[in-house]
């Protein structure tokens, strides 16, 4: 039997991390819900549940045995896993903390990004506690391969097929669906490079739908596995970030180990400027990496206004006067700013940014019922306009939203139809 730990917890309060916000807002696509404010992912050899109240993270890890163990081919990550442990020596909360990134404190931050930027010192309050995540780059750069003409719903799903088809069973989880009914959920950890470079994965990953990313998936993962190895991704990371020394000042175009960074990645196959930048950004912890996509570009247009003579169309030049316009306004940390405002424009999200009209017309009505009887009735007409932006990750099309509600009301007389 798998060991299960006990649920822990941090203080943490939600305005320096809301993981309902964080888990969906399109930097990982593995974290699945596993009950009513639930969400749990395998994550570096252990299942990785959490929660949240307004003053503490909860969390929890499921190891695997090692009879489950013994059906593992290849290993859960690009970071060696670890096996089961003893209470005392598991190494959870200091993963996690690493995971979330909560060294930085994100109220300062925010502070900081208001006073320099109005629009997004109106936006903000509404989506506090949106941390940058430090994942593992392998898993960014497969992750993000796959965002290409992409939207996160389906990405979550490509990701989820490839881990079951080529990653290490870590355990089971109970899961309410939405009917109240518990499945019993297998969380598979993320594939090596080693186990995507094999032959025929291009194949198969097409069979499971993914299109023309099979054959970058698994060149990348050639390449990776065969030529650069996983220490090649790791040097590629901001010191900073893991305290291995200082990355030095920020100039336009972002520091020299970012750019040299950018560059490498750019030499992989099926990585654009985009997926460079989301990987440098969410992979490396190089916190200036602005990635530009059409969504990025669009409130740029909206509220920075770009849009308009040399930078009319997202071209290259203004991929970088975009993302150089954000990293002058938020400094280091422009890709965390940045990411607070694509968040806020998630159609999932869209709801915090309601601003409701609402009006009222009553009239009196009559219902005659089926023995002739005349019952009359009070009819309350409720008209809520709804003014937000209704919008699909990288649909252009925006609208208001006009909900109508009638209710009628009863009242107790009855009189006989002459």
């Amino acid at each position: 039997m798998p060991k299960e730990n006990q649920w822990h917890r941090l203080p943490v309060s939600l305005t320096e991390l809301c993981i309902d916000t964080t888990l969906r807002c399109g930097q990982s696509f593995r974290w699945r819900k596993s009950g009513a404010d639930e969400w749990s992912m395998a994550l570096h050899g252990r299942i990785l549940s959490l929660r949240q109240d307004r003053t503490h993270l909860h969390y929890r890890s499921i190891f695997p045995s090692s009879k489950e163990h013994l059906g593992l081919s290849t290993p859960p990550s690009s970071v060696a896993s670890s096996p089961a442990k003893t209470s005392a020596g598991d190494d959870t909360l200091s993963l996690l903390k690493h995971y979330l990134n909560l060294s930085p404190n994100l109220g300062d931050l925010y502070r900081q990004w208001s006073t320099s930027d109005p629009h997004f010192r109106k936006t903000a309050p509404k989506f506090t506690g949106v941390r940058i995540l430090k994942q593992d780059p392998w898993e960014a750069l497969v992750g993000f391969i796959c965002s290409s003409n992409n939207n996160i719903a389906r990405i979550s799903q490509m990701i989820d097929k490839l881990c079951r088809e080529y990653g290490p069973l870590i355990g089971h989880l109970d899961v309410e669906s939405e009917e109240d009914e518990s499945q019993r959920i297998a969380f598979y950890d993320f594939p090596s490079p080693e186990r995507l470079a094999r032959k025929g994965v291009e194949s198969r990953l097409r069979e499971l739908g993914f299109g023309y990313r099979a054959k970058y998936l698994q060149q990348t993962a050639v390449m990776v596995a065969e030529e650069r190895g996983l220490d090649w991704l790791d040097e590629l990371r901001n010191p900073e970030s893991t305290g291995r020394g200082d990355a030095g000042e920020l100039v336009e175009g972002g520091r020299e180990g970012y750019r040299k960074a950018h560059e490498s990645l750019l030499e992989l196959q099926g990585v654009g400027p985009k997926v460079a930048d989301c990987v440098c950004l969410m992979g490396l912890g190089w916190g200036e990496a602005v990635p530009v996509d059409t969504h990025v570009w669009q409130i740029a247009q909206r509220d920075y206004k770009f849009g308009k003579g040399k930078h009319s169309s997202l071209t290259k030049a203004t991929y970088d006067a975009v993302a150089n316009k954000f990293r002058s306004m938020w400094g280091k940390e422009a890709g965390w700013a940045h990411s607070v405002l694509f968040t806020a424009d998630l159609r999932a999200f869209s709801e915090r940014l309601v601003a409701k009209l609402e009006s009222q017309d009553v009239f009196e009505a009559v219902k005659v019922e089926a023995d002739g009887a005349i019952e009359p009735v009070t009819v309350v007409k409720t008209e809520i306009v709804k003014d937000k932006r209704i919008k699909r990750e990288f649909e252009e099309e925006e609208r208001n939203v006009v909900e109508i509600q009638q209710n009628v009301v009863k009242k107790p007389k009855r009189r006989r139809k002459n």
